[in-house]
């Protein structure tokens, strides 16, 4: 009985180990100046990042916990992300006046929805990390070598995805008549 329950516990440790970590969320701003929708645009594309007006990256770090087994392979029995994600954005340097403060507001809060598609499909990608990582195992791997090798292996397919999927998105938004591309001329004609 003690056995039997001990092996329950044991099947879900992966999943409780998913459940346990979240992704740190910030914005880094920027600052433009302007008075006018115009005017702030116009500082957007002159301060602006050389990877966009709004981006997002990340930074993702590992803990995995390889364990050699009694018959010489390898199981990678844990692996625990530590992931954050920085959402660049501009921001007003200082207080604008009515009606461009509302329009800001509109403006920036769709580009910041559109950036946070951006994070989803990060932590996506991470959970398909971490879904192929856990329980990953190699016989005749007393080092874990081949266990390490075949994550090493899987990992830029599921990266190249990731970005694939993000450009294909961002093509869209951009476009005419996308997304981003109505925020931006909402904002720019509307003050």
């Amino acid at each position: 009985m003690r056995s039997c329950l001990f092996a329950a516990g044991l099947a879900a440790l992966p999943a409780v180990a998913h459940a346990e970590w979240k992704p740190v969320e910030k914005e880094v701003p920027y600052a433009i100046t302007g008075k006018t929708g115009p005017e702030l645009y116009a500082s957007i594309g002159e301060r602006k990042p050389e990877a966009g007006f709004a981006y997002t990256i990340f930074k993702l770090t590992w803990q995995r916990d390889y364990q050699p087994q009694p018959d010489g392979g390898c199981i990678l029995v844990t692996a625990r992300p530590k992931l954050i994600i920085s959402y660049h954005l501009p921001e007003p340097s200082e207080d604008l006046p009515e009606p461009v403060a509302t329009n800001w507001k509109v403006f920036i809060d769709g580009v910041r929805k559109h950036e946070a598609v951006h994070g989803e499909m990060i932590v996506d990608m991470v959970k398909q990390i971490e879904a192929y990582s856990i329980g990953l195992s190699a016989a005749d791997d007393p080092d874990c070598n081949k266990v390490r090798a075949k994550l090493q292996e899987r990992l830029p397919s599921i990266s190249q995805a990731r970005q694939q999927k993000s450009r294909e998105f961002d093509r869209v938004e951009m476009s005419e008549g996308g997304n981003v591309h109505q925020l931006i001329l909402a904002f720019v004609n509307g003050g």
